[in-house]
């Protein structure tokens, strides 16, 4: 973390001296990944190199898989990290997605040192959402030591969630089935 400018530099060097390269970024390079920021250093230094994106599994996909079916709906994905966003702009599109009852995937819900964040998104989206709209929380995702909480949106700032958890909060169809976090698409009726 926090090196990802000095591994595309590297990267571009490599590149411009006839080597190809693999910039390899956790979940998809795409979605908060460093697809963005080759594009952008690329450009910014006029390099002129065929940059290939290849698609992986986004955390919030994944997370969604272990929990059942909670993205079938129209869903937002927010980071909370304030780290490159100004935690003011991070507000106004939780409370952009809360009012538009989307389901919501939390990146980055919460650090050592970034605790009032989670908080706060918990409080915008009480002002639209029941207390009992399920939420699922699944911490390293893939990994042996995986970890599924399911919860509910009154109850879930209880349970240990730390960097590398993803929290998924329902909208308001979203349900739970059999154990499983689903929001209906509308396909059964």
């Amino acid at each position: 973390m926090r090196k990802e400018s000095q591994r595309c530099r590297v990267a571009l060097q490599r590149v411009l001296l006839g080597e190809t390269v693999a910039l390899i970024s956790s979940g998809d390079a795409g979605v908060y990944g460093m697809a963005g920021l080759a594009f952008e250093m690329a450009a910014a230094e006029n390099c002129d190199v065929n940059i290939e994106v290849v698609a992986g599994v986004s955390a919030a996909n994944a997370a969604a898989a272990q929990l059942g079916a909670p993205l079938m709906l129209d869903s937002a994905t927010i980071s909370l990290s304030d780290l490159l966003v100004p935690w003011e702009m991070i507000v106004k599109r939780l409370e952009a997605v809360a009012a538009a009852d989307m389901v919501l995937s939390l990146y980055n819900p919460r650090s050592s040192k970034r605790i009032h964040q989670l908080d706060d998104a918990a409080t915008i989206i009480r002002r639209h959402r029941p207390g009992m709209t399920p939420v699922g929380i699944v911490t390293a995702i893939s990994e042996e030591s995986q970890q599924i909480v399911y919860s509910d949106l009154d109850n879930f700032l209880d349970e240990k969630i730390g960097m590398r958890s993803l929290v998924i909060i329902g909208n308001s169809s979203t349900q739970m089935i059999h154990g499983k976090m689903v929001t209906p698409r509308g396909y059964y009726k």
